[in-house]
């Protein structure tokens, strides 16, 4: 049996891996698996040691392995524990995140996503008609904007103007001051009121203050019981011993929901778009097909997701030693399913590179080959409602404005957080916005229509 150590990959010094993965978090984990193999290891500047998983066999152990030796929720404290918290279902283990997972299931549900189809819709068209025609702008910063309105009226059922502006505010601050603390332990040092760490703590206490007030008010309001937003069905749920969630797990859920249902739809959205408006074929066949329903604009999504991954890697940390792939790994590795290089896989998807949805048309993909969302028992809860949403968001997009890209030149992938979002914010050119298909909801409808 081989030993951990002698996996290859190992020999690359950790500020190299860290460079390279921060400037092109899709392109360096694809060119580590060619270079070093399917099964490799590497050291990142403060995260130890890794072992990259790119075998579907290999990916379907670590999924289906025993969540007690498969920590997936202290490997998600190495990186996010800052921003969710240490009672968030992505950073706790074993009885605990089964409780919040239980607890959270209801709330995102497949069957009551439509609930939330008019909002999106109408939050959308909104947004669209502000762009400006003629002249290139960034839509993922659209995207994010459309998004995170959508997360704080049907998730945080957030009433008033007054109180929706200050959210968006307070949440805009928090993303912007989390990038380097989530990917960069080094940088959680206070070195002074203007380093990275103070200015973090600041955005994140003034938010933690609006979230508890909020939980508070929600609480104490009369129509609780008919509210169907997700927070007033958090703080009416009951785990098996009847117990409801704590105002300390609820805050932490509540930022998961931020930052699982926000910016990584938003960026999913702005890569399906920078990916479509650079294919014609795809775009011309997209547009058609949306008359006929949703399946070619499902595989649109589905191909977004494979060729430009918004995670590119998902974590266990092993608190036993296990035997993978012939070789013994150690307790304590972070073992990593790297999504980016199984996506990539000639053998699994022919020309990997080709944007092709007619991939997803021919046939469901192969097990543990397609896996944007992670898998096993800690699969993304939200990975139904990010689908649907994408699916209302775009198809609104085209079917509202004529878009064509700003460039030729495909954009790469940068860090935004933890996410790989398009470098130039997927910049497009508005040719001409299209008259609506429906009678539109107005803004002051929205606001009191909470989730659609």
């Amino acid at each position: 049996m081989r030993q951990a150590r002698e996996l290859p990959g190992g020999r690359v010094p950790a500020i190299i891996n860290g460079i390279g993965y921060a400037l092109d978090p899709i392109g360096y984990p694809r060119w580590f698996s060619r270079r070093f193999g399917r099964l490799t290891r590497s050291r990142f500047p403060g995260f130890g040691l890794l072992v990259g998983v790119g075998e579907p066999e290999l990916v379907r152990q670590v999924f289906a392995g025993d969540p007690a030796i498969f920590h997936g929720g202290e490997a998600g404290q190495l990186v996010l524990q800052p921003t969710v918290g240490t009672n968030s279902v992505l950073t706790l283990d074993d009885a605990p995140h089964m409780r919040h997972r239980k607890l959270l299931l209801e709330p995102f549900h497949g069957d009551g996503m439509r609930r939330w189809e008019t909002t999106i819709r109408a939050v959308t068209e909104r947004d669209i008609a502000g762009w400006p025609v003629g002249a290139p702008f960034a839509l993922h910063e659209h995207t994010r904007a459309i998004t995170l309105e959508v997360i704080l009226r049907a998730v945080f059922g957030v009433r008033g103007q007054a109180r929706f502006e200050r959210a968006r505010d307070l949440v805009t601050t928090f993303a912007d001051e989390a990038g380097l603390i989530s990917m960069f332990p080094a940088a959680r040092r206070d070195l002074g009121r203007v380093s990275p760490w103070s200015r973090f703590k600041r955005a994140s206490s003034a938010l933690d203050t609006f979230l508890y007030e909020e939980i508070t008010r929600r609480r104490a309001e009369p129509d609780l019981a008919e509210r169907d937003d997700v927070l007033s069905l958090l703080l009416r749920a009951r785990d098996e011993d009847g117990q409801p969630m704590s105002d300390v797990e609820l805050r932490d859920e509540l930022v998961t929901v931020l930052g699982a249902g926000h910016e990584t739809t938003a960026t999913a959205v702005a890569w399906t778009f920078e990916r479509v408006l650079r294919t014609p074929r795809v775009l011309e066949r997209l547009t058609a097909s949306l008359s006929e329903g949703d399946e070619y604009l499902d595989a649109t999504i589905k191909e977004a997701l494979r060729v430009r991954p918004v995670l590119t890697d998902v974590a266990r940390k092993l608190t036993a030693g296990i035997e993978l792939g012939g070789c013994h790994i150690p307790a304590g590795t972070v073992v990593m399913p790297a999504i980016a290089a199984i996506h990539f896989r000639e053998d699994l998807y022919p020309q990997p590179d080709e944007f092709r949805p007619e991939r997803f048309l021919d046939g469901t993909p192969e097990p543990y080959t397609w896996i944007p969302f992670g898998g096993g028992v800690r699969r993304c809860i939200g990975a139904a409602f990010a689908q649907f949403e994408m699916r209302v968001m775009i198809r609104a997009i085209l079917e509202r404005a004529e878009l064509r890209a700003a460039d030729r030149r495909s954009e790469r992938a940068m860090l935004r957080n933890i996410t790989a979002a398009p470098r130039r914010g997927c910049r497009v050119i508005l040719r001409r916005r299209k008259p609506p298909a429906a009678v539109q909801v107005e803004p002051e409808q929205l606001a009191g229509a909470a989730v659609g």
